[in-house]
C-alpha cells in the first residue's frame, strides 16, 4: 500500500489539519464493495425499490472518506448532513480487520479501531482497499505516538529487526538449497567417475580375455603346422 501525503480539493472541505500535522493515507469504500447492493438491486429494479438500494448505496460511498494522519484518525460520512470523526493515536487501544465473502476476492474490507476506555468499536473504516495494510500503518503510528522509536515511515525498531531477522532467515534457506544442490551435482559426477572406471576396467578384462585366448588358440595351432611341414619334407627326400 502507497501512502499518500496529497490532500485533495474534496477533503479540503471537511479537514482541518494541525500545523505540523500531515496526512498520511487517504481512501474511501472500495468500488466492489457495492457488488452486494448490485445483487439485491437489481432484480428489484422493476418494482423501482432496486433502484432506491442501488443509489442510496452510491451516494453512501461518494460521501465516505477516510484519513489517517501523522496525528490521528478522521472518517467523514452523511449524504444529506455531514459527520467528521477524529481519534487521536494516544487514544486508541486495539485495532482488527475483517473481510467477508466478496471482500476476500476483491481485495477490501473493514478496519476496526477501539479506543481506551471506550465500549466496543470506535471507529470503521468500511470497505476499505487493503485493510491488513492500512491495519499495519495504524499500529505503527499508534506505537509512534506512545514514545517508541520508529523510522520516517513510521515503523518501530521491532519492527525492522523482524523484517531483517526474516530477511537472513530466507538467506540461509537459499544457501541451503544451493549447498543441498551442489551436493547432489558432486554426487552424481562422483558416480559418473566411478561407473566409467568400472567401465574401463570391465572393458580392459575382456580384451585381456580375448588376448589370453588368442594366445592359446594360436599355441594348439603351432604344432599341428609344424608337423605338417615337417611330414612334407620327409616325404620329398625319399
Amino acid at each position: 500500500m502507497s501512502e499518500s501525503a496529497t490532500i485533495d480539493a474534496e477533503t479540503t472541505d471537511w479537514l482541518t489539519l494541525d500545523e505540523d500535522e500531515e496526512i498520511v493515507w487517504s481512501g474511501k469504500p472500495h468500488e466492489s464493495s457495492l457488488i452486494p447492493a448490485l445483487v439485491v438491486g437489481v432484480p428489484l429494479s422493476i418494482v423501482l425499490i432496486g433502484l432506491f438500494i442501488i443509489a442510496g448505496s452510491y451516494l453512501q460511498r461518494e460521501n465516505t472518506q477516510y484519513v489517517v494522519t501523522t496525528d490521528g484518525l478522521y472518517k467523514k460520512t452523511g449524504v444529506l448532513s455531514r459527520d467528521v470523526q477524529r481519534i487521536d493515536f494516544g487514544k486508541v487501544q486495539n485495532t482488527s480487520y475483517s473481510q467477508g465473502f466478496f471482500g476476500s476476492r476483491f481485495g477490501y474490507g473493514n478496519v476496526d479501531i477501539s479506543t481506551a476506555g471506550g465500549s466496543g468499536i470506535e471507529m470503521q473504516f468500511r470497505s476499505v482497499p487493503e485493510p491488513r495494510e492500512v491495519q499495519e500503518l495504524v499500529n505503527k503510528r499508534v506505537k509512534g505516538s506512545r514514545g517508541e522509536p520508529t523510522t520516517e515511515s513510521g515503523e518501530t525498531k521491532r519492527d525492522v529487526l523482524d523484517e531483517i531477522l526474516i530477511e537472513l532467515r530466507e538467506i540461509r534457506a537459499t544457501l541451503e538449497a544451493q549447498q543441498e544442490t551442489t551436493g547432489n551435482t558432486s554426487a552424481t559426477t562422483s558416480n559418473i567417475g566411478n561407473g566409467a572406471d568400472e567401465q574401463s576396467t570391465g572393458e580392459d578384462d575382456a580384451t585381456h580375455n580375448q588376448l589370453g585366448t588368442a594366445t592359446r588358440v594360436a599355441k594348439t595351432r603351432l604344432p599341428t603346422k609344424s608337423r605338417m611341414m615337417n611330414g612334407s619334407h620327409h616325404d620329398g627326400v625319399n
